[in-house]
């Protein structure tokens, strides 16, 4: 990868067992650990920094804001804010970062509070790995195999959940946690505490300092826009953009309302037209699952050539903080048609939710992983995981409504889409700002909606919805669904259509079986997006494990 933080809990010659200084931009070496990071944006002010002094060491990896009154380098300030007041001066920082902190004696590597950033570690011979690429890290396990749970979890559910990895030794830094020499900790920032406020009036304040505090990233601006509500916003709130970007084909109705937002706000609009480049994977883009998530949500992965930008921005994440994305709505069954209700499920099941509706379970009877102690779909064993996910988390929610959005941002599957942005540019997590999280964390889970989210955006701009979603002409989630309902059932009139391009139309249409598995007939009737993790899978498998994991002959049997 083009950007990468690595580090071993020993000195500089234990560092270089494992890589080269060259390869780093930087090499810091503590008195317990020592670390390298390798970032084009580094010393950019609100980007990567590094600094060593008599206090000791510091790396902060990522997007990062101090308090106003810091007057330092964000590193420098962390260490000296460390050494009065221990780990609640993560609390202080804000962005999407990982903190390395190497001081009297102690080192660790923090995540920030929503873990939006993966750091991956395991023990190799006589130290301590970790870094911010699992193939890097992997590479240092001798004989790695994979771990047949977490393989199983990846192809039923296109995620690997909780601190695990498809590889045995290799693991990641808990969410909201930190990772010491011989141990993990999870932290207290990531805590549900609803309380009674201007949902409305905070949201849309904070939406507008969040947008400030980014909009002073250099160079040629661009953002990845939709026809929805989550980058218009940006567009109509970022003061500078020089370009918008849009994947999809010229005769979609997703596509002419971006273009139109764009025009509105004058910004050039760009379309990334859809064609057999689209669920083209090669190694490079799959590398940004790192094993444990699927690939095809990096949407743009494709386009790089055509995104002639220095920054990027897009609304990734924002039904899931402020809309309440994987919260369960009540439904009316009508005609057959399950209608959404103006309240929240009254008695949702955590795993049923998310196995159900938000995760993307796809259920076969063949058998996934030769000699795996598990047969069956795959929902029992999914199902299971997720409710282990909440074992020793009952400090963080308080309903379960908060239990469920907990694991559904633990284990977010949409994160490659940003893995792959940061990568190639100086990407802009606006979702991950410190006062937008806790804003979603103090507002109880029936205010986190549409109705709430508009509300504040038209208060950043009146005219944000001149031109409506496609599939959201009316405020009302209802009236949405009975619209829907309603031209599905007439004659010559089709229904929406969801903000990216029909998978499996262009799976079948770019004849990806032939592409992908010429000599594996008996896949060929499996669901598209199940053959395409098949495919992740194996290609990031063959990189990592050199062979000695299951190769992409074994993954899935033939039938009886």
């Amino acid at each position: 990868m083009k950007k990468e933080l690595f580090g071993v809990f020993g000195d500089r010659s234990e560092f270089c067992r494992h890589r080269s200084e060259t390869e780093f931009d930087r090499v810091l070496e503590g008195d317990v650990a020592t670390v390298g990071i390798r970032d084009v944006g580094l010393g950019i002010p609100g980007r990567s920094t590094a600094y060593a002094g008599e206090e000791g060491t510091c790396v902060l990896w990522g997007e990062i804001y101090t308090p106003k009154d810091a007057g330092i380098d964000p590193a420098e300030w962390l260490l000296r804010r460390y050494g009065e007041v221990g780990t609640d001066a993560l609390s202080e920082l804000n962005g999407s970062y990982l903190a390395f902190l190497d001081r009297d004696g102690e080192a660790f590597v923090a995540t920030d509070q929503a873990r939006t950033w993966e750091c991956y570690f395991t023990d190799a011979p006589g130290s301590r790995v970790f870094g911010t690429d699992a193939a890097a890290v992997a590479d240092t396990i001798q004989s790695p195999e994979t771990a047949d749970r977490p393989l199983l979890e990846f192809l039923y559910l296109g995620i690997v959940l909780g601190n695990r990895t498809t590889l045995e030794r290799l693991h990641r830094v808990p969410f909201d946690g930190c990772l010491h020499s011989d141990s993990t900790a999870e932290l207290e920032r990531f805590v549900y505490e609803p309380t009674e406020f201007d949902y409305v009036g905070e949201l849309a304040e904070r939406l507008e300092r969040a947008l400030a505090r980014r909009a002073r990233h250099p160079g040629r601006k661009g953002l990845l826009l939709s026809g929805g509500y989550d980058s218009r916003t940006i567009l109509a709130g970022m003061p500078t953009l020089d370009a918008t970007f849009t994947v999809g084909s010229s005769s979609d109705a997703e596509t002419a309302v971006a273009r139109k937002v764009s025009e509105q706000y004058g910004v050039p609009h760009h379309l990334l037209s859809v064609d057999d480049r689209y669920l083209n994977r090669g190694d490079d883009a799959i590398r940004y699952g790192n094993g444990i998530k699927e690939s095809i949500h990096i949407h743009h992965a494709a386009y790089d050539t055509q995104i002639d930008v220095d920054t990027i921005y897009h609304g990734l994440l924002w039904d899931t903080f402020f809309r309440g994305h994987f919260l369960p709505t009540d439904r009316v069954n009508v005609l057959g048609y399950e209608l959404p209700w103006n309240r929240l499920d009254p008695d949702p099941n955590v795993a049923e939710t998310l196995v159900g509706e938000k995760f993307g379970f796809i259920p076969t009877e063949r058998d996934l992983v030769p000699d795996a102690d598990f047969a069956g779909d795959g929902e029992a064993l999914v199902k299971d995981a997720i409710d282990e996910q909440l074992e020793g988390q009952s400090n963080r929610y308080d309903s379960v409504y908060n239990a469920i959005d907990l694991v559904g941002i633990g284990n977010q599957p949409t994160m490659p889409f940003r893995y792959h942005l940061a990568d190639n540019y100086l990407e802009s997590f606006i979702v991950a700002d410190r006062e937008l999280i806790d804003w979603h964390l103090k507002t109880p889970p029936e205010h986190r909606n549409s109705r709430t989210l508009l509300e504040a955006i038209r208060r950043i701009d009146g005219d944000v919805l001149e031109h409506r979603p496609p599939d959201r002409p009316f405020d009302s989630i209802q009236l949405n669904s009975v619209q829907n309902f309603l031209r599905k059932k007439l004659p010559f009139v089709s229904g929406f259509t969801g903000s990216w391009p029909d998978r499996s139309r262009h799976y079948d249409r770019n004849h990806y079986d032939q592409r992908l598995f010429p000599n594996r007939p008996e896949l060929h009737d499996l669901p598209p997006r199940l053959k395409l993790r098949i495919n992740d899978i194996t290609a990031w498998l063959e990189e990592t494990a050199d062979g000695n994991a299951i190769l992409s002959a074994d993954y899935v049997r033939p039938p009886a």
